[in-house]
């Protein structure tokens, strides 16, 4: 991957982080129905794929750069 598509991978998973925070720490409804979904689980793998994309990002600028990994 380049770097404009590590980067925009990198904020979407941003977003999609904070909507799943959001939504996971919304109360509970009492007499509705029980959750499904893990939310902050997802959020979590969210947060995984942003630290990921971000360490990919920095890589592709050393590499750029002419860098050794020393």
């Amino acid at each position: 991957m380049d770097l404009i598509s590590t980067l925009t991978l990198a904020a979407i998973a941003m977003v999609v982080t904070i909507l799943f925070g959001w939504i996971g720490a919304r109360p509970a409804k009492v007499f509705g129905r029980p959750r499904l979904v893990p939310w902050q689980f997802l959020m979590m793998i969210a947060f995984v794929v942003v630290i990921a994309a971000l360490v990919h990002a920095v890589a592709l600028v050393r590499a750029a750069n002419g860098s050794s990994p020393s």
